[in-house]
């Protein structure tokens, strides 16, 4: 069966996440003691005691997300004897999560991830003044209808298609005034909900473009090298292994359009069967399964998670 390492973005973040891996695993905590040496602070502390308002600064939820799917993954390095280049047949990250995804790959370390996760998540909250923008989730409706009631609410603001996550839940983002116009537009359009959304800042449109720019020089200072398994890309929902291409990805990624239900028909119809979700919660298993409905589902965050991973790789084919 093929398989498909996945690995989550923002909003999975939950006080907690990555402990009791911490406690069970050596392989875990040598994970977490890398990035709190990477950052020069205990990030640890913030996800493990809170508070929670700390935690979802995207300037911390961000590298914390990403320690707490390599911690998973090291684990199964060590425990199951996972190989990626062997196991895998694509990995892909949701928006973030495509840092996690390519450290996972052995294209960035721990430690540049880490720090170019920082560098991103201040630029990203740093670029559009608090309040000025804000997302939304676009219910029951279609990519193409969403991206026509995007262009209908901008105006002469922003409003764009930021996540095409499944069938029927597209984010849009861009200028306060522009998204709350996209959501009675939507509601109007036949939309089943439209919500604004709890986030910090409007990520993945144009107003981000002053991150990008950071990005992009923060990029060119680390060290890529080619994933011993393809990236499955957010920006283009096809793979890609070369680094300069990569980087050239990641920097317009953070204003572009995360693909994701693109990707995962991608990966489903290269074979792909059976997705694996490694680090916090269990968001994109949900989005997976109800994108293409064939595909099994699986998420290891926690020591149960490990077990059961373990023991089903033990079980014979059916």
């Amino acid at each position: 069966m093929s398989t498909a390492f996945i690995f989550p973005g923002q909003g999975s973040q939950a006080v907690g996440m990555g402990k009791a891996l911490a406690e069970a695993f050596p392989a875990a905590r040598e994970v977490f003691t890398e990035v709190d040496a990477a950052l020069g602070e205990h990030l640890t502390r913030i996800m493990w005691e809170g508070p929670l308002e700390d935690l979802t600064l995207t300037a911390n939820a961000q590298p914390a997300l990403m320690a707490t799917s390599l911690a998973a993954l090291r684990v199964l390095e060590v425990e199951a004897g996972l190989d990626l280049a062997r196991d895998a047949a694509f990995v892909a990250g949701h928006s973030l999560g495509e840092y996690s995804a390519l450290a996972a790959a052995g294209a960035l370390s721990v430690t540049d991830a880490a720090r170019l996760l920082r560098i991103r998540g201040r630029a990203m909250q740093d670029a559009v003044p608090v309040g000025v923008g804000a997302m939304a989730a676009l219910l029951g409706l279609d990519y193409d209808q969403a991206v026509a009631v995007a262009a209908e609410a901008a105006g002469d603001d922003v409003c764009e298609a930021a996540n095409d996550n499944a069938t029927g839940q597209v984010v849009v983002s861009g200028h306060r005034v522009a998204v709350e116009r996209a959501l009675e537009i939507a509601k109007a359009k036949g939309a089943s909900r439209a919500i604004l959304l709890p986030v910090s800042a409007p990520f993945h449109c144009r107003l981000m473009e002053p991150a990008a720019e950071i990005m992009a020089a923060a990029l060119a200072d680390a060290t890529v090298n080619a994933p011993c398994v393809p990236l499955v890309s957010n920006v283009r929902a096809s793979p890609v292994t070369d680094p300069v291409e990569i980087v050239r990805l990641l920097v317009e990624q953070v204003t572009g359009t995360v693909r994701w239900r693109e990707s995962v028909i991608y990966m489903a119809g290269a074979g792909v069967r059976k997705t694996v979700e490694v680090g916090a919660g269990k968001v994109l298993s949900g989005l997976s399964r109800r994108i293409v409905k064939e595909i099994a589902a699986t998420a290891v965050g926690t020591p149960e998670d490990v077990a059961a991973f373990i023991a089903a790789k033990a079980a014979p084919a059916a």
